[in-house]
């Protein structure tokens, strides 16, 4: 009762309260404030009570002149072939495809009823036009994966239309992977009308997926809208704004606060920040597989690294369980094997840890002296990942096989021209799988011109590999072709071109305030997304 009895004389600033909360019972007013995490609580002006913001590291949609515009994970465009939760090739723009006998030519079926954004048909003039653009403009850079002609259609003689929902691709070789090839990122479409003279985007993008991008503020925030005319299964939500939050600890407090609803992309969230945010029965997590894998580059061109024993060393004395246990909560699974364990072609290598023969091999090479060498860590990696720990954690086991490691923490661009010119020693690393082939992933690391052996600095060279990726060319039994797959996938972890850590896991967080929101090999079930009754 205390509280009711107005033991000092009401200011006029009470007054103005008290006239105010008379008025709202007089005339039926609420005087409930939206509270943080309701469907009608803002966050921002703009906001709708439809509306479901979610949060990433890095903006998914970099832009015009990016190859993609946006990444598959907002759904706005679609490639001809997807990839199934198997790894292996499944339909999505194109519903069908066969080969000739001689592997020369791919025929194509497009779905049917299919409509880009802006209204124009999806059909085989469609899929010519992207195709020109993708001569054009390869290869076209991207924070994804590079949109690079000449390494997803070798050969490539000419692209035919058949009729309105039919097209060929033919080569000049026999291509009996293709499908593996063309899938997510290596055959994007958008409308026709979408490309400018220089095979740049001109506007948003167009595309066919089930969100179209309505809006987008670089390194802000993107602004998806359900697709009423999605030949497919509709998007539940009618908006979902994508929020840029690089620090993890940032993005952490806007989830426990209600300002975010869930966070996507890779790194979403660091798996001990994870832990911590379990604690509250409010939030969910969901963990699959990564097409993402964890390295560590080795610059092969100089001493001591130039030495395949001193390269086994390193790898023997990394204890990986330990590694994914205490920094990773264990969600990522250790490996030797340089592709990802999500292609169907992955083979299963055993992982050795030994660090008295590790000693030993080091010994061989360093001759009991001790060597000073530096580790580089890239920011962006701090931002999705405890690279920092992990470094830590690798200079402590390096230091006893007589290597002193120096932890440099560089921003992207001093990263990448550390690496192109050669001026470091060792370099965490993350690599994502290009497409389904192995073939892509294996000649870039193991091959003597491979473009990421030269990028890196690797230095690697071993005629045998050489000659194995010069087998595949022209290897059309598939049965065949696993067998060199699997023979490369043993030089890797034998010869260490670079050194494989561990395969990552997808693994995102979410108020129950959503549901149908799941992590998948290649993002989330964003289209699946609602709040929850």
């Amino acid at each position: 009762m205390r509280n009711l009895v107005m033991s000092h004389i009401l200011k006029p600033a009470a007054l103005v309260v008290l006239w105010t909360c008379i008025m709202m019972i007089v005339f039926g007013c609420s005087s409930a404030a939206p509270q943080a995490g309701d469907p009608q609580q803002t966050g921002t002006a703009s906001r709708q009570p439809e509306e479901v913001v979610l949060a990433a590291h890095r903006d998914l949609a970099p832009g015009p002149k990016d190859a993609y515009y946006t990444s598959s994970i907002l759904y706005v465009w679609e490639p001809l072939i997807t990839s199934g939760e198997d790894g292996k090739p499944a339909p999505k723009l194109a519903k069908s495809w066969s080969m000739s006998e001689d592997g020369k030519t791919w025929t194509f079926k497009l779905q049917e009823h299919v409509t880009f954004h802006d209204g124009e048909k999806f059909n085989a003039d469609a899929v010519l036009a992207n195709f020109n653009r993708y001569k054009q403009v390869s290869p076209k850079t991207s924070p994804f994966y590079t949109l690079n002609m000449k390494s997803t259609y070798p050969s490539l003689k000419d692209v035919v239309k058949v009729d309105d929902l039919t097209f060929q691709l033919v080569f000049d070789n026999p291509q009996p992977t293709l499908p593996y090839s063309m899938v997510n990122f290596a055959s994007p479409m958008y409308s026709p009308k979408n490309f400018d003279a220089q095979g740049d985007f001109n506007g948003l993008p167009q595309g066919t997926g089930p969100f179209k991008l309505i809006e987008h503020q670089k390194d802000q925030y993107s602004l998806l809208e359900a697709y009423d005319g999605y030949y497919g299964e509709k998007a539940k939500t009618k908006r979902i704004r994508v929020r840029v939050i690089p620090d993890p600890d940032t993005r952490l407090s806007a989830l426990k606060s209600g300002e975010i609803m869930g966070v996507m992309d890779i790194g979403a969230i660091p798996p001990a920040l994870a832990k911590e945010l379990v604690k509250d029965p409010s939030f969910e997590l969901s963990a699959t597989k990564s097409t993402i894998s964890h390295y560590i580059q080795v610059n092969g061109r100089k001493a001591p690294f130039d030495d395949v024993r001193m390269r086994r060393a390193l790898s023997l004395a990394i204890d990986r369980q330990q590694l994914v246990k205490e920094l990773y909560l264990g969600y990522p699974t250790p490996t030797v094997n340089l592709l990802n364990v999500t292609s169907p072609f992955y083979k299963d290598i055993p992982v050795e840890y030994n660090v008295t023969e590790a000693k030993r091999l080091a010994a061989e090479v360093l001759g009991g002296k001790r060597e000073k060498v530096d580790l580089l860590v890239p920011t962006y990696g701090l931002d999705r990942y405890p690279y920092k720990a992990q470094a830590e954690l690798l200079q402590a086991e390096f230091k006893e096989l007589g290597l002193d490691v120096e932890i440099r923490i560089l921003d992207s661009a001093a990263f990448k021209d550390a690496q192109a010119k050669g001026h470091y020693n060792l370099a965490l690393s993350t690599q994502g799988l290009p497409n389904g082939d192995p073939y892509t992933i294996l000649t870039n690391y193991l091959s003597s011109e491979g473009s990421s052996n030269k990028t890196y600095g690797l230095g690697y060279s071993n005629p045998h590999a050489d000659e194995l990726v010069k087998q595949l060319a022209g290897v059309l039994d598939m049965d065949e072709r696993k067998k060199l797959y699997d023979e490369l996938q043993q030089i890797s972890a034998d010869d260490l071109p670079t050194i494989a850590l561990f395969n990552d896991a997808s693994l995102i967080a979410y108020n129950k305030k959503i549901k149908g929101y799941q992590a998948t090999i290649y993002g989330t079930t964003l289209s699946q997304l609602e709040w929850a009754k």
